[in-house]
């Protein structure tokens, strides 16, 4: 069996500002270090990054959260939220984002969650495609969510992750 031709670690404090630059590259909402640093409190083992000969390419972060249920009907429960997650354009399209998702899912479900949810732009088709086939269903539309004025799907799953295996 091959080897991948990146390695998943957890995040490290000194990662961070080759995470802010990967933020900066790939997406249009930046955030602050000192938010980076929070999030990573909340739950360093849902905060990871790929390398590629030992250069960050990619990260996740995600954070616990309380709150009512995405999918199960009046319940209050511990959910993960997925805040954010790139890889940089040369790097895509090898399985990256899509293990860091997985990844992060098991780190959440390990610290109770019992269903993950997410925000992404309505027009970025290959993330929802992604994250339709992680079984994240979407639950609404949200209007304005961005910055810039776009509109956000909320997508939401149940753990613990039920997936096949990755099919290219």
């Amino acid at each position: 069996m091959l080897e991948a031709p990146y390695l998943l670690r957890p995040f490290r404090p000194d990662d961070l500002a080759l995470v802010i630059e990967i933020n900066r590259v790939c997406l249009p909402e930046n955030y602050s270090p000192y938010f980076f640093m929070e999030v990573y409190k909340s739950c360093p083992e849902a905060f990871i990054v790929a390398e590629v000969d030992r250069k960050v390419v990619g990260y996740i972060m995600c954070r616990l959260e309380f709150g009512f249920s995405d999918v199960r009907r009046f319940r209050m429960l511990r959910k993960g939220h997925i805040v954010s997650v790139a890889v940089v354009p040369d790097q895509r399209r090898h399985g990256i984002g899509r293990e860091l998702v997985v990844s992060s899912l098991k780190a959440l479900e390990l610290h109770g969650a019992e269903e993950c949810f997410l925000e992404v732009r309505t027009g970025n088709e290959e993330a929802v495609a992604l994250y339709k086939q992680l079984n994240f269903d979407t639950i609404r539309v949200v209007s304005h969510y961005y910055h810039d004025g776009a509109d956000a799907y909320l997508m939401s799953s149940k753990l613990p992750l039920s997936i096949g295996p990755h099919s290219p």
